[in-house]
């Protein structure tokens, strides 16, 4: 995984100072994680960017010319759209070059998306707004898995979370087909061993899971909601201490994963902590308490984080705390008696957590040097 081979490039230097790894070693382990790196470059990126311009380019021409032309000229043009995309798309890929095939794929689904539109427009079909995005997004999908196009997943993936937005908005209650979406997507994803795109149905998901929890309303909800993000990060916390100890056999990939779990459980659960102090009228007192519970769990976030080697749990950690902070102090402002009292209860929590964390440091410490022959 990606993850894995940037922690590696980052610990060879602390290696090679420490001697356990030659300068000569050192260069060639990074030549290799070079040479087997599978992200995209720029050409790729740039060939991706300059595809969606053109798609909206060729939607914005049509737009502006479509009453002018006839109804079998409509429909040949785009139609010869999808069939010349997905051409371009096979014999780029028959070429070896990949990147511009997959931008290729790209044009075709904005091709399609216009397509679906402007048929609407041109036969005065009237219905819910929302299902022209689902048909969008479930041809992106089909395109996605069938051409095993990594783009046109995460393409699918942005067309499915504004077609439950859509929804939800219209609505105004909970969309719960997108988890149905969410897993094919996220099945898709796994079948392709494409990671990042992961990390898009982990974000769809969370986003999902917070406005569902706001829209909602109610005390209930929002503890579910903080049910729901302390349940995932606790999983993602066993599961890398099982990684750990090599119960799995697949046990690196399991701590990455873990890591980017936690991460995301924290960012639910501190969702519902939020709304449940800022949103929800509360009395001081149980104001400070839940805030210093709040404030408990990120530190607890933040130590997890420093003792498996997690970045990015500590600095959602230390933002979580910052954004805690502040908005407390906002809110508690007009009672300065109410702000001095919380901000004293909270220094005392966290100088105790700390005074704990460094007994647990030295006694860990102590145990390994007797343990050591």
């Amino acid at each position: 995984m990606w993850i894995a081979r940037r922690r590696l490039a980052e610990d060879l230097e602390r290696w090679r100072l420490e001697g356990w790894v030659s300068a000569e070693g050192e260069a060639h382990i990074r030549h290799d994680l070079l040479e087997r790196r599978h992200g995209p470059g720029l050409p790729a990126v740039l060939a991706i960017l300059g595809v969606v311009l053109l798609g909206f380019a060729a939607m914005s021409f049509v737009a502006a010319n479509w009453q002018d032309m006839p109804r079998l000229v409509r429909l040949a043009i785009i139609f010869s759209g999808l069939t010349g995309a997905y051409g371009a798309a096979a014999g780029l890929f028959a070429r070896g070059m990949e990147s511009f095939a997959h931008a290729a794929i790209l044009l075709a689904i904005a091709v399609f998306g216009a397509g679906i539109m402007l048929v609407a427009q041109m036969y005065h079909i009237e219905g819910h707004p929302p299902d022209a995005i689902l048909v969008w997004a479930i041809g992106a999908l089909g395109a996605g898995v069938l051409l095993r196009s990594n783009p046109a997943l995460a393409a699918a993936t942005i067309l499915f979370g504004i077609w439950s937005g859509w929804e939800m908005g219209l609505s105004e209650q909970v969309h719960w087909p997108l988890l149905v979406a969410a897993a094919f997507l996220g099945a898709a994803f796994a079948f392709h061993r494409w990671w990042p795109g992961l990390h898009l149905v982990s974000i769809l998901l969370s986003a999902w899971l917070i406005v569902s929890g706001y829209m909602m309303g109610g005390p209930i909800t929002h503890w579910a909601v903080v049910g729901i993000g302390l349940a995932i990060s606790a999983a993602a916390i066993v599961v890398s201490h099982l990684a750990r100890r090599r119960t799995f056999r697949s046990g690196p990939e399991l701590s990455d994963s873990a890591a980017v779990i936690l991460g995301y459980g924290m960012i639910v659960a501190y969702a519902g902590l939020w709304a449940l102090q800022f949103l929800q009228h509360m009395e001081t007192p149980n104001l400070v308490g839940l805030a210093a519970v709040t404030i408990m769990l990120l530190v607890l976030a933040i130590h997890q984080g420093l003792a498996r080697g997690y970045r990015g749990a500590v600095w959602l950690g230390y933002v979580g705390f910052s954004v805690e902070i502040f908005a407390l102090y906002v809110k508690t402002v007009g009672s300065l008696l109410g702000s001095s009292v919380f901000f004293l209860v909270a220094g005392l929590i966290v100088i105790a957590l700390a005074a704990l964390a460094w007994r647990l440091h030295r006694v860990e410490g102590e145990t390994a040097w007797e343990r050591s022959p």
